[in-house]
């Protein structure tokens, strides 16, 4: 990556970073989507399972990776300030966090997930398929956050297409054990959606090891010596990557738990139809926003190396470009979710009940698309500019007060019943939208004002 001199050299060098970001994020979550897929095809009992174990694995997954995410705004801003000598010990730092999280994740999952389970009055075969989903997928902690941080390690130098090769080994790996697992075939049980758990985990070591053979094999990557130079745990160097991670973190818990919390209060107040219809909509709406998802990555990636060489005009031309390019395609993705939600529903399952509560479910989740994006895309710039912590309280207030207990309510008290939380969660998300671009254009207009002040 390198300082740009025009803006077709700089629209250039964001398609570069993005397109591999955006392939591998599709590709990383389709293993969720196979998992929730090929459980449907199992049975609805299956489908519903896997779908509160994701409910409550993807807000925890999201949060951890959220704090190891700091990862690629501190790297971004130390090349973008030619501080490469600082780089190996940031991201050994950050690997010591990723065990610990882990350990901490995998002791509190030995403790609460039971009775969290218990609390929701599941029949007998959803409580558990959702609970030994979890503790399949528990194998798995350790390399899929050791993966997150050397992952984060090489987007933050623009090298994304490195990425996008492990992950693109991951997707075939997955589909194999899934369907052995699954359905018992190649000579595995027969697990159902418990398969899935052990599917993914699987993978998840799998793409560890490759993502680490490549820090030995790419030139530019093993100029850092990463996992060949020892060095001890720094505090001060992890206190000043969880200054920077913990808001993120929980700024993306916060977001990805409004849907896992609908989901569960979706499992306590309505039906297991009711449930599955919820999980196929919120799956494949997923998938879909790893497209503004990845845009918003690019965006922490350019917007810190600009930030990092004190560039901010080129900071504020790289956010234009990642507003026009998202806004074009979520306008593209509503248009053909619109056009085949129907079909969409099929692919999860062949229980026309499902499909028939599903379909309808799929116009509300067109409508939070766009708030959803415009939201993403400014977290990501924000976090290019290492300002974190005012945007994870906006996000609270939004997702949780605004979002969530509005859905609550509306699905509670009002005939919409399960409509209600995506209209909710709608206006969650566009009052996010809204709290970080004003909490942007403060840093922009502050930016300029220190710039201003520098050139004097």
């Amino acid at each position: 990556m390198y300082h740009t001199g025009s803006k077709r050299e700089m629209y250039a060098q964001l398609m570069r970073i993005l397109w591999p970001i955006l392939i591998t994020q599709i590709l990383l979550y389709s293993m969720n989507m196979i998992d929730t897929m090929m459980s449907g095809r199992a049975s609805v009992d299956d489908l519903a399972g896997v779908a509160i174990g994701s409910s409550f694995w993807a807000p925890v997954s999201t949060g951890i990776n959220g704090i190891l995410l700091a990862v690629t705004a501190i790297v971004a801003n130390l090349m973008g300030a030619d501080e490469k000598e600082k780089v190996h010990n940031t991201v050994t730092q950050a690997m010591y966090i990723a065990l610990s999280l882990s350990a901490f994740v995998i002791l509190m999952g030995m403790i609460f997930l039971d009775d969290l389970l218990e609390m929701m009055e599941l029949t007998p075969a959803v409580h558990h398929i959702a609970y030994h989903y979890l503790i399949a997928l528990s194998v798995g902690i350790i390399p899929l956050f050791m993966f997150g941080v050397v992952r984060n390690f090489i987007d933050a130098q623009g090298l994304t297409r490195v990425s996008l090769y492990v992950i693109s080994m991951s997707l075939p790996l997955n589909i194999f054990f899934n369907y052995g697992l699954i359905f018992g075939n190649f000579g595995f049980p027969e697990l159902g959606g418990i398969g899935a758990g052990y599917a993914t985990a699987i993978t998840y070591w799998l793409i560890f090891f490759i993502v680490v053979f490549m820090t030995f094999r790419v030139e530019t990557l093993a100029a850092f010596k990463l996992f060949r130079k020892i060095t001890l745990p720094s505090f001060s160097v992890m206190v000043y990557h969880l200054k920077i991670g913990v808001p993120i973190g929980v700024l993306l818990f916060v977001e990805t738990s409004i849907f896992s919390l609908m989901t569960l209060l979706i499992g306590i107040m309505f039906t297991t139809d009711i449930i599955a219809a919820n999980q196929i909509v919120l799956n494949f709406t997923t998938m879909l926003f790893m497209m503004p998802l990845s845009i918003s990555m690019a965006m922490t990636i350019v917007i810190g190396f600009s930030a990092g060489g004190g560039r901010f005009e080129d900071a504020r031309r790289y956010k234009m470009m990642g507003l026009v390019t998202s806004l074009g395609l979520i306008s593209v993705t509503s248009i053909l979710l619109f056009s085949f939600r129907e079909q969409i529903s099929y692919l999860y399952t062949n229980d026309p009940a499902v499909v028939a509560i599903a379909v309808p479910l799929f116009l509300f989740a067109i409508i939070y698309q766009l708030s959803d994006a415009l939201q993403a895309l400014f977290q990501g710039i924000l976090r290019g500019y290492k300002d974190v912590t005012v945007p994870s309280i906006i996000a609270i207030f939004s997702y949780w007060f605004v979002g969530l207990v509005t859905g609550y309510g509306l699905a509670r008290y009002t005939s919409l019943e399960v409509y209600g939380f995506w209209i909710g969660i709608s206006l969650g998300l566009t009052c996010a939208a809204l709290g970080f671009f004003i909490r942007l254009r403060f840093i922009e207009k502050r930016n300029m004002f220190t710039n201003g002040e520098s050139a004097q």
